[in-house]
């Protein structure tokens, strides 16, 4: 069983990061656009219009896997942003002042940080030549490995 779910895990994780990036691009969408209920926020406004805009991008680029860990980053730091300086002056935890989805969209995106895109992300076909096999250590085929002088 344990073994089954080892080796779903890097499918898992491309599901995980496709449906946290689509919800935060839909997020940012709505702020930006005035759409799926949402209400639109004046253009060029601080911080609400740049979040916004940091969400649909972010979000778009985490959802389909490109550029997946330096879009999670930017979208982490805006949502630790959110957090320590829209909620967390009204109270100390989430549950009281509101913070909650920039909580967990703050740590959902520092964990496609580290983890990476998963096993089915447009990460794998363009652009980095970033294989797993590099990740572990392991030079990639057309390098030669580095010798000590």
């Amino acid at each position: 069983m344990l073994n089954r779910l080892n080796q779903a895990q890097p499918y898992a994780l491309s599901l995980f990061r496709f449906v946290v990036g689509l919800l935060f691009a839909l997020h940012g969408a709505a702020t930006l656009f005035g759409v799926i209920g949402g209400t639109r926020a004046e253009t060029g406004a601080w911080p609400g219009w740049y979040a916004a805009l940091i969400q649909l991008v972010c979000g778009a680029l985490v959802a389909l896997g490109l550029g997946t860990r330096a879009a999670a980053l930017l979208a982490s730091g805006s949502m630790a942003y959110a957090y320590f300086k829209v909620h967390q002056p009204e109270a100390f935890l989430p549950i009281e002042n509101g913070g909650e989805p920039s909580a967990m969209f703050c740590w959902a995106f520092l964990l496609l940080v580290f983890t990476g895109p998963g096993a089915v992300a447009l990460d794998r076909f363009f652009g980095s030549r970033n294989t797993a096999a590099t990740s572990e250590g392991a030079p990639r085929p057309d390098q030669t490995p580095a010798v000590p002088v």
